[in-house]
C-alpha cells in the first residue's frame, strides 16, 4: 500500500463509528446507454445485514462492482469512508469481496491457501482461518480439486471471513449449492463474523432461506432501487390479508400491490393501511419478502387481476 493509500485509510477511521460504512446518492453506472443501476440512493449503517434481491439484469452485480472499484459510476457514493475506484488499495483493507464467478486455485491444498493469503493480506488471521475450517468437514490437506461445491464455498468463506474487515460483499456466494451447503454457509456466516459491528450485503435468489437474517433489505428492478427497508419497517409499513375468495372483487377494488394465494384461501397485499372496510374482510398476515419482492418487480403484463 502507497503512504497517499495508508492515509486515505487513517483518515477514514475516525468517522468509522459514526458514519455509514456505505453511502450513495444518485448513483448510476452505464454500460453503453444503458443503465445498468439508475439513480440509486441508500445507506448501509454498521452491523446490519442487508439482502440485495433483483431479477437476473437488475443491476444487483453491477452495484457491487461499483461497491469496490471495479465499475465506474457516476453521482456520489462512498464505501468505508473512501471513493471506491480512487481509494480501492486502501478499501480492500477493510472489505471482503467474493464475487459470482469466485474461483479457488484447484491445485492448491487449502493450508497453501492459508500461507497464501498471510503474505497477500496484512489483516489476515491464519489462525483464525484454521479456527473456522475447523467447524467445516474441509481438511488443511486437502486440496481445492478434491472438494464438493458446498466445501469449496466454504472454504472460501472461511478464508475471506479471516480478515479483519468492516463490510462484507457477498454476490450469489451459495449459487449451485443444495440446501444443507447453503444452510451451513449462511451459518458460519452470522454466527463467526457478524458482531454488531461489521456488515454485509449479500446477493442471493434464495429469498426465503435469508429472509431471516436479514436486517435490512434493498430491492433493484431494471437498474432502479424499489425498496430500500429495515426488515422492521416493512411490519409497519406493508398489510397482507387473508381473505375468502368470495370477497376478492372487493379487495382488487380497494388496488392492491398483489393479489396472491395462501393456504386456505386467497391474500392481498397493500402499501399502507388500507379503508377500515376493507380491513374487515380478511385476516391480517405477515406479508414475506418474496410477496413483496413479486409486488414490486413484476411486470405488469404478468399480473393476474383475478384468481
Amino acid at each position: 500500500m502507497t503512504t497517499p493509500d495508508l492515509a486515505r485509510a487513517a483518515a477514514a477511521a475516525p468517522a468509522a463509528s459514526t458514519e455509514p460504512l456505505i453511502s450513495a446518492r444518485n448513483l448510476s453506472v452505464l454500460y453503453g446507454r444503458k443503465k445498468a443501476v439508475d439513480d440509486v440512493s441508500f445507506t448501509i449503517p454498521k452491523g446490519r445485514v442487508v439482502g440485495l434481491l433483483g431479477h437476473n439484469g437488475a443491476g444487483k452485480t453491477t452495484l457491487m462492482k461499483a461497491l469496490v472499484g471495479l465499475a465506474a459510476p457516476q453521482g456520489e457514493l462512498s464505501v468505508l469512508g473512501l471513493q471506491p475506484q480512487r481509494d480501492r488499495v486502501a478499501l480492500l483493507q477493510g472489505t471482503c469481496y467474493i464475487p459470482d464467478v469466485a474461483i479457488l486455485p484447484r491445485w492448491a491444498r487449502v493450508s497453501e491457501l492459508i500461507t497464501l493469503m498471510s503474505r497477500l493480506h496484512p489483516r489476515f488471521s491464519a489462525e483464525r482461518a484454521r479456527q473456522l475450517l475447523a467447524r467445516t468437514s474441509v481438511g488443511l490437506n486437502d486440496k481445492v480439486k478434491a472438494l464438493s461445491k458446498g466445501m469449496v464455498a466454504q472454504a472460501h468463506l472461511a478464508l475471506v471471513a479471516s480478515i479483519d474487515a468492516r463490510l462484507m460483499i457477498l454476490d450469489e456466494p451459495t449459487l449451485g449449492l443444495d440446501v444443507l451447503s447453503r444452510k451451513a454457509f449462511y451459518e458460519m456466516l452470522i454466527d463467526e463474523w457478524c458482531d454488531g459491528e461489521r456488515s454485509v450485503l449479500v446477493s442471493t435468489h434464495q429469498v426465503e432461506e435469508v429472509e431471516s437474517l436479514l436486517s435490512d433489505v434493498l430491492m433493484l428492478n431494471e437498474g432502479k432501487l424499489v425498496l430500500s427497508i429495515s426488515l422492521e419497517e416493512v411490519d409497519r409499513r406493508f398489510v397482507a390479508l387473508s381473505h375468502d375468495p368470495a370477497v376478492a372483487d372487493q379487495m382488487a377494488a380497494a388496488h392492491p400491490l398483489l393479489k396472491y394465494r395462501v393456504q386456505g384461501g386467497s391474500a392481498a397485499l397493500f402499501d399502507g393501511e388500507p379503508p377500515a372496510d376493507v380491513q374487515a374482510l380478511g385476516r391480517r398476515v405477515r406479508p414475506s419478502l418474496v410477496d413483496l419482492f413479486v409486488a414490486l418487480t413484476r411486470k405488469p403484463e404478468l399480473d393476474r387481476q383475478h384468481f
